[in-house]
């Protein structure tokens, strides 16, 4: 009975999404101007390059409670993976962050703690979606940080607490597909199509979930000049971090609708998978594989490991359960570069469930798949 209430609902929610949608105006077609996003990509660097001297200090905001896990752990070891800043991980308490759709952290600082040591406060703080997204904390302590002169990097739905904190009225912005009506509340503000990263007098917004990469290389970029971006990019696997983005491929049509309302109900999710973690396993090929198998709406994912918690690359402390004999684990090949492991796991995630799953996966993480002509991504094998 509960079941067929949940449907009930779903369907009338489903309903009432694509009716939503239906009364958007079309997006124009996606420029095909790779120049174009060159130059968009350097108005983004020159943006962001450092406006005081020293070595920068980049706040990466979290709410403990709730933040979402790819937003958070990608830029964070993308940046300490390049080493060109003091990245500090901050939020109301410290201690624990819970992760969404998965995992924790531990060791993170609070902001009174963060205060002390850099009163001058950060160069950049870089915020993820977040759940709630209008924590009272949270919103001073970003007004604050942006008053001080920090540039203001909102990833994904954290576009979402920009505009709770008041940072994105009259500012031109761009962010996932879903929040768009959202954010043109704002007074002012204007939603841009068809760039995947984009900025206006000091705050920056980006696409999805996996706009994450690319526009933090961008600010490595701002930082430390091309040679240092395109070395970290190499190394994770990285081809391109220019702003392209068909923006046209994102969004809820009849069947989308539907996907969407049961993948949020999730009310037959019963398949609990472990991901195997060990002292130095790399933030970035964990959380997009996670990410993406938590997204099937089919498996509920955690971390285990037979150490207990574990230190990973960036230097995060993940928390882990004991590893399990019976429980099944998640596909996590080794020999893949970071990014390149998302292209696996959806490869392996058609497979298990059908590509009809694999393209919502895509859809909640706004990625249009590989680039064609990047080598070794083929899902055999």
């Amino acid at each position: 009975m509960l079941s067929l209430l949940r449907a009930m609902l779903g369907a009338s929610i489903a309903a009432l999404l694509l009716a939503a949608c239906e009364g958007r105006a079309p997006l124009p077609p996606a420029p095909d101007d790779i120049a174009l996003a060159q130059r968009q990509k350097q108005a983004f660097v020159e943006a962001l390059k450092p406006s005081r001297s020293g070595r920068p200090v980049v706040a990466v905001l979290a709410l403990n409670q709730g933040t979402e896990m790819t937003d958070l752990l990608l830029p964070h070891a993308v940046l300490k993976r390049a080493d060109v800043a003091d990245v500090r991980i901050v939020a109301p308490r410290p201690g624990r962050v819970a992760l969404y759709p998965a995992l924790r952290i531990e060791g993170v600082r609070d902001f009174s703690g963060f205060d002390r040591t850099h009163p001058s406060g950060a160069d950049y703080v870089i915020v993820p979606a977040m759940d709630p997204d209008d924590d009272p904390a949270v919103l001073a302590w970003l007004q604050g940080q942006a008053q001080r002169g920090a540039r203001i990097i909102g990833l994904c739905s954290g576009a979402r607490v920009l505009g709770r904190a008041g940072l994105l009225d009259g500012r031109r912005f761009t962010g996932h597909w879903y929040d768009r009506d959202t954010l043109l509340d704002h007074p002012g503000a204007t939603y841009v199509p068809h760039q995947r990263y984009m900025v206006d007098r000091g705050v920056a917004t980006t696409t999805g979930i996996t706009a994450s990469v690319p526009a933090t290389l961008a600010l490595v970029e701002a930082i430390a000049g091309p040679d240092k971006a395109r070395a970290v990019a190499r190394d994770m696997g990285v081809d391109s971090w220019d702003t392209r983005h068909d923006s046209a491929l994102f969004g809820l049509n009849a069947g989308r609708a539907w996907e969407y309302v049961l993948n949020k109900a999730a009310f037959w999710r019963d398949e609990r998978w472990s991901i195997e973690v060990e002292d130095g396993t790399d933030d970035v090929a964990l959380a997009l594989v996670a990410d993406a198998w938590s997204r099937t709406g089919r498996a509920s994912i955690q971390a285990a490991s037979a150490s207990g918690p574990v230190t990973l690359r960036s230097g995060l402390v993940l928390m882990a359960q004991p590893l399990a004999g019976q429980s099944p684990r998640l596909p996590f090949p080794k020999g893949l570069k970071p990014v390149r492991q998302l292209d696996r796991a959806l490869c392996d995630i058609a497979e298990r469930y059908g590509t009809a799953r694999r393209d919502w996966v895509m859809q909640e993480m706004e990625y249009a798949g590989p680039d064609p002509a990047a080598p070794g991504l083929a899902c055999a094998g």
